[in-house]
């Protein structure tokens, strides 16, 4: 069985968010599927995807303080600085970490590990709703 669809996360502030239960919410047909694959991809190019820490909510702090350290604003060396300082580096975060992941599928559930969760790494400083494309392939 393939299924494909889009959805809209609420708008979110800069930094690492943790979407693993909106994801869910929004995939019930997951639970029919005995084995198989999710893929997320987000289709912007200033929000990546990641998989990473579920429990302590510092590592996602820590994620987005070190992002900023290697990707900062207003470098003297960008020249695309028409649509805000914060523009560019998020241009740059998110090709280092991605526009997709993909999970797989045991049991009906995703098949994340105890501490893993899904993050939605949101680069502007108010980068509006964003939309995945979440595609399941399984059996």
């Amino acid at each position: 069985m393939w299924y494909q669809k889009t959805i809209q996360l609420r708008p979110r502030g800069r930094g690492f968010h943790l979407i693993t239960d909106e994801i869910e919410q929004q995939i019930p047909e997951i639970a029919r599927l005995h084995v198989g694959l999710a893929h997320l991809f987000v289709q912007h190019t200033s929000a990546s995807l990641t998989l990473n820490e579920n429990a302590d909510p510092t590592v996602r702090s820590d994620m987005e303080a070190h992002f900023n350290h290697v990707a900062p604003e207003r470098a003297p060396y960008y020249q695309h600085t028409y649509e805000g300082d914060d523009n560019m580096p998020a241009h740059i975060k998110a090709s280092m970490l991605g526009a997709s992941v993909s999970i797989p599928i045991s049991q009906g559930r995703l098949a994340l590990g105890t501490w893993q969760g899904i993050y939605l790494g949101e680069h502007r400083d108010q980068g509006g709703s964003r939309r995945v494309v979440i595609t399941l392939q399984g059996e």
